[in-house]
């Protein structure tokens, strides 16, 4: 059960896809996912796991949002301290924030979990699901993102495409650049955007600090670069911007950064 000092939601915070975002963490016992991706802001995974479980109960998340500013936020977002279709409550934890807010709801996913039948349909419970896909190749998967056992590229791509033609609302694909890919690997990566369909493509770079150890504060947005975290070389803004460029052009779909647009205070 989640620790009473670990509220299950935060924000809200400002979002470059989403405006003003409520965060919902049904993770926040700890730091939960099939990925360790060397850029994650949370810090450190501290379970490395496929396998789905209870870890907050519904009735804390609706007790910790009636005490929050819901009804300043524009979308009620399912992301925190994890991979959010973990929580095997998930379904159930939408209805009853719907139920009780009225609000948009949207969930950011890393896909390994698609492939199953059960999470596709909590999931399309959602207004607007956005699934990450940083790799080309089962050589940059593991690089990049680092996946639990049994996860691959294929079955990433297999989910989502799944995923894709059995949900009705938005579909976004996120993807997180590090360095600049070679040529052929974003000729392949406009592939899978093509044969996956998503309604935008989104391309960012990592910029925000990473601390050395799990921080539940950095399920927010945290700026600057505090004591004790670090920041990712990477490439430049600029570079991303042409890189979206390039794949709008091989696939047809909107792609936006969030270089694209003013910053927010």
């Amino acid at each position: 059960m989640a620790d009473a000092e670990h509220n299950s939601i935060y924000g809200p915070v400002d979002s470059w896809r989403l405006g003003r975002s409520l965060g919902v963490d049904v993770l926040c016992v700890d730091s939960i996912c099939s990925f360790e991706c060397v850029y994650c802001q949370l810090g450190k995974i501290n379970r490395v796991t496929s396998e789905r479980a209870v870890y907050v109960p519904t009735e804390k998340v609706i007790s910790d949002l009636r005490n929050a500013d819901w009804q300043s936020a524009d979308v009620i977002t399912f992301s925190g301290s994890g991979e959010p279709t973990l929580a095997a409550n998930l379904g159930e934890i939408i209805t009853a924030i719907r139920d009780l807010t009225g609000k948009p709801i949207a969930i950011l996913t890393n896909s390994t979990l698609l492939g199953d039948a059960i999470v596709r349909a909590e999931a399309g419970l959602a207004d607007r699901v956005y699934c990450k896909l940083d790799a080309w190749s089962e050589d940059s998967l593991r690089r990049v993102d680092r996946p639990a056992a049994g996860v691959s590229l294929g079955s990433i791509v297999s989910g989502i495409r799944q995923f894709r033609k059995e949900y009705k609302g938005f579909l976004g694909i996120q993807t997180m650049l590090l360095t600049r890919p070679a040529d052929a690997d974003i000729e392949r990566l406009a592939e899978l955007y093509r044969v996956i369909g998503p309604d935008e493509i989104e391309l960012n770079i990592p910029l925000r600090p990473i601390p050395s150890e799990w921080v539940l504060e950095s399920r927010g947005n945290i700026t600057g670069r505090p004591e004790g975290m670090h920041v990712l070389k990477t490439m430049e803004p600029s570079e991303a911007g042409e890189i979206g460029s390039r794949i709008a052009g091989l696939t047809g779909i909107r792609v936006i950064t969030p270089f694209d647009r003013p910053p927010q205070n």
